[in-house]
């Protein structure tokens, strides 16, 4: 896979947000979905990692995100009772602040084996998932593992102010790029492509829409209906948006309501649409095996590439 790209400048933008004390949490909720391995969940040894993801919340009482626009590739998925959760993949520039973080989920361990050394923050897990995600070939960091790394911020409830501070994770950034780590690349757009102003992925209890700007550049995120923004109140924006129709099933493990805990299978193939430069480009994914990387191409069988900035990747349910 290819090594590092030229990454975007880390703004220290949030270094006071926080005055709070530094928990040794042991999760961000104890019990149910959110029962925290214990201090002995396996890492491999040595090396350099290629990446950091974090699990975060993606309800309103969760919003505005912390460090989110500062991630490489944002993947949206669903969760219980058709809402949406985040994973926020970061290479070697980190914001100081990422959050609010969550609990993990099977889904993420299927994807995340794109990448060679991924390490994985979360805020716990159902406990019948722990010896899954102790088994998987990540480096797992949850609060029990890392106890200074998380805090809790003053300003909303539990629990949707569980936050990292990544500098404070046993993470060595290797220096590779997130996307070239997929095996994607910046390149021109495809020929052809309809022109779109605006795209919608809607969950069974969610949505998230793109709307195209063509003064920043970029897609702008909505979340709900509602913007999308920083922490300082600016516009999230991604450089490039795709909508990746997936088969999302049960799975056999619920959370603490009794709700069953959906799977999406990103392993196969199926239809896909990516956004990028003010256009619309039909498309078609297909991932061989959990080990293997996503590859997106034309109908006719080229490869896309990607526009400069953030990529987002929508796991969209097949209608």
């Amino acid at each position: 896979m290819s090594a590092a790209g030229v990454k975007r400048g880390v703004r220290n933008r949030v270094a006071a947000l926080f005055a709070v004390l530094v928990l040794a949490v042991t999760a961000a909720c104890t019990g149910g979905e959110d029962s925290s391995p214990s201090p002995s969940t396996s890492s491999r040894a040595g090396g350099a990692d290629d990446v950091l993801a974090v699990k975060i919340d993606n309800v309103a009482p969760a919003r505005p995100h912390t460090g989110l626009e500062q991630a490489d590739i944002v993947y949206v998925e669903q969760v219980e009772a058709g809402l949406s959760r985040i994973l926020a993949v970061y290479s070697s520039d980190l914001p100081p602040v990422i959050g609010p973080v969550r609990s993990a989920r099977e889904t993420d361990l299927e994807l995340l084996r794109q990448f060679d050394r991924p390490t994985l923050a979360f805020s716990g897990a159902q406990s019948r998932l722990l010896p899954v995600i102790d088994r998987a070939p990540i480096d797992a960091v949850p609060p029990s593992k890392a106890p200074r790394a998380y805090f809790r911020g003053p300003d909303r409830p539990a629990p949707h102010n569980l936050y990292l501070r990544p500098e404070r994770i046993p993470f060595t950034a290797s220096g590779v790029d997130a996307v070239a780590e997929l095996g994607l690349r910046v390149g021109a757009a495809p020929s052809g492509g309809e022109p779109e102003d605006s795209r919608t992925v809607r969950y069974p209890s969610a949505s998230v829409t793109f709307t195209w700007s063509a003064g920043s550049q970029r897609w702008l995120v909505s979340l709900d209906g509602a913007p999308a923004r920083t922490v300082e109140g600016e516009r999230i924006g991604a450089g490039t948006v795709v909508v990746q129709d997936v088969d999302v099933r049960e799975s056999d493990f619920r959370d603490r309501s009794g709700n069953n805990t959906p799977f999406t299978e990103t392993v196969g193939s199926g239809d896909a649409v990516v956004l990028r430069d003010g256009r619309a480009y039909e498309a078609r994914w297909s991932r061989s095996s959990a080990d293997a990387d996503t590859v997106f191409s034309t109908p006719d069988g080229r490869r896309v590439d990607l526009a400069e900035g953030p990529l987002w990747i929508l796991y969209a349910p097949r209608g």
